[in-house]
């Protein structure tokens, strides 16, 4: 059985990903353009959120070609990544807000879209 939702869900988890992507690399190569005047981000420094950022990034491109591809293991593993990345775009906010909300809004959408279709669908 094909969803539509999986499909969306896979594309999304893709966007995210590379949303996230974007973001590491920024924030190791381009440390002035966030907006925050002091060099940390909750715990972390602008080098550590890079490099979170890069690897959760590329993880999620991965699992977003799961999806695509109808794996559950894809599905789980993009809710918990989803809802990881939307809390760390909470403490990301202050970096980098209009940024931080669009994807924690993206995350959101995606769980629901990962969390809606019965169980053995496949994306389109």
């Amino acid at each position: 059985m094909t969803s539509g939702w999986l499909a969306f869900a896979g594309t999304v988890a893709l966007v995210v990903g590379a949303f996230n992507f974007i973001d590491g690399l920024v924030a190791l190569f381009n440390r002035s353009y966030y907006l925050v005047g002091d060099d940390k981000i909750m715990v972390f420094n602008y080098t550590a959120w890079g490099w979170i950022w890069l690897v959760v990034g590329i993880i999620q491109i991965a699992v977003g070609g799961g999806i695509m591809a109808g794996q559950m293991w894809a599905r789980v593993a993009g809710v918990v990544l989803a809802a990881l990345s939307a809390i760390g775009h909470l403490a990301f906010l202050q970096a980098f807000p209009w940024w931080s909300v669009l994807t924690i809004a993206l995350c959101v959408l995606l769980i629901y879209a990962l969390t809606a279709p019965p169980a053995g669908a496949r994306g389109a």
